[in-house]
């Protein structure tokens, strides 16, 4: 495939290329053909997968690197800073420069139909349900996921009929998509620092639905509620397209009856944790369904879904105390997977937090303060600070002293000491946020023995 726009292109070069979403469109552009190379900041598990699609990928800037030189095109992802040197050089030698934002927009392109998932939170979760529902249909179809699903990766492909992506509104991006089935599966104050206030957030996320051909709109989320004439999901209201009715759990995994327009469909049966998720699949469903896919087929595809990594995903375990890592940095995702976990501890719960940089920290303290501090045992490890420079205002450590009655480390061997004298069997800890506090569980796992 040649992507339009990319045609007279050959060479393709990544800033930032060992980004999960970045890695993605970069073997997606690799399977099409296109020399690929870049770079990034520290080698991951990302940036090694990449040499299995032919990339070649480099750790560190280097302005006067060959392949950036010779590239026919530029990708750069939002997290670089606009003095990042291989910017500034691609600049200078007048390349032809995109983001990431751009790319995708093209790729979008290509596609008969494309299914774009958007909202604050579940967003990865529900695009690989998605693609796990084409998949088991046997549909022709490509996924960009903007995490790691436990089967696919954040990319796969059997064909070029379907793609399936994430709609990011970080700097508005998702309004650079061409979706022709939207899904919103919630709105919630974040990313504030790329808009004017929350009405200018909502505002976007109607764009969004307004420009697709069909959009499903959460119906239970009040900051969703009056966006414009949608059609809707939910579970509890009664008036909902798609419904989710007679959830029962067993163990943190739901089960629940597809309702279709007030009539009832299938039984579907998660094997995925947490009552969250029942709002993903239900969402999923929907999208799918309205392709004309068969309701059976949905469900089975539903059911072949098991995790994201970094979404509740067991890493390990200590002295029979199960250690669980999940991507929560925001308010309502933190109070949702806390919830689950509690559900499926057998002893104490201990909850190991890293803020993810500290605008977000500093604009949601109060609703930060509210979901932390049910907590009985709490950790609050020094914040993630992306590419933020350090505000004491909204530090992991002004965030510990407002919540009290919890502990502060920036040190992962307090972090240790703390586990080593307290866990036991039965336990479970719970490690939360966005940065590297999934490494550092790794690591205190390999520490601890």
């Amino acid at each position: 495939m040649r992507i339009k726009g990319l045609e007279k292109a050959k060479k393709i070069y990544f800033i930032g290329i060992g980004g999960i979403s970045m890695s993605a469109l970069a073997k997606f552009l690799s399977t099409c053909g296109y020399q690929v190379s870049g770079s990034d900041g520290t080698r991951s598990e990302e940036t090694e997968a990449l040499a299995f699609y032919g990339a070649r990928v480099y750790i560190g800037a280097d302005g006067e690197r060959a392949e950036l030189k010779a590239a026919d095109v530029v990708v750069f992802t939002d997290a670089i800073p606009p003095d990042h040197i291989e910017f500034t050089t691609a600049e200078k030698l007048g390349k032809r420069i995109c983001s990431r934002a751009e790319l995708l927009r093209m790729i979008c392109e290509e596609f008969p139909h494309v299914i774009a998932v958007a909202g604050s939170h579940g967003k990865t979760t529900c695009t690989s349900m998605c693609a796990h529902i084409l998949k088991h249909a046997a549909a022709p179809f490509t996924a960009h996921i903007g995490g790691e699903d436990s089967a696919f990766g954040n990319f796969y492909t059997t064909g070029s009929e379907y793609l399936v992506t994430e709609a990011c509104e970080y700097k508005k991006n998702l309004l650079k998509l061409r979706a022709n089935t939207a899904l919103l599966l919630n709105i919630d104050r974040d990313h504030m620092e790329c808009y004017a206030d929350f009405d200018d957030l909502k505002g976007c996320f109607r764009r969004y639905c307004q420009s697709a051909d069909a959009a499903f709109v959460c119906a239970d989320d009040p900051n969703c509620v009056g966006l414009g004439d949608f059609s809707t999901f939910g579970i509890h209201d009664v008036l909902a397209d798609y419904r989710a009715i007679d959830l029962r759990a067993n163990g943190e995994r739901y089960s629940f009856t597809v309702e279709e327009y007030g009539k009832p469909l299938v039984r579907v049966r998660l094997n995925a944790v947490g009552r969250c998720n029942v709002y993903n699949a239900v969402a999923a469903f929907a999208a799918i369904r309205s392709l004309g896919f068969d309701e059976k087929e949905i469900a089975k595809g539903l059911e072949s879904f098991t995790a994201v990594k970094r979404r509740f995903e067991k890493i390990g375990a200590y002295r029979g105390a199960s250690f669980i890592c999940d991507y929560a940095h925001h308010p309502r995702e933190i109070a949702s997977t806390v919830a689950t976990a509690a559900g499926v501890c057998r002893g104490n719960l201990y909850v190991v937090f890293q803020p993810h940089t500290y605008s977000r920290t500093k604009l949601l303290l109060k609703e930060f303060t509210e979901a932390l501090r049910p907590i009985k045992n709490l950790m609050i490890y020094k914040t993630y600070p992306a590419r933020e420079k350090y505000d004491g205002e909204g530090s992991a450590e002004t965030l510990s002293r407002i919540v009290g009655n919890c502990l502060y480390s920036e040190n992962v061997y307090v972090l240790k000491t703390w586990l080593k004298k307290t866990v036991k069997e039965g336990d479970l800890v719970l490690f939360l946020g966005a940065g590297d506090i999934y490494y550092v569980a790794q690591y205190l796992l390999k520490e601890l023995g």
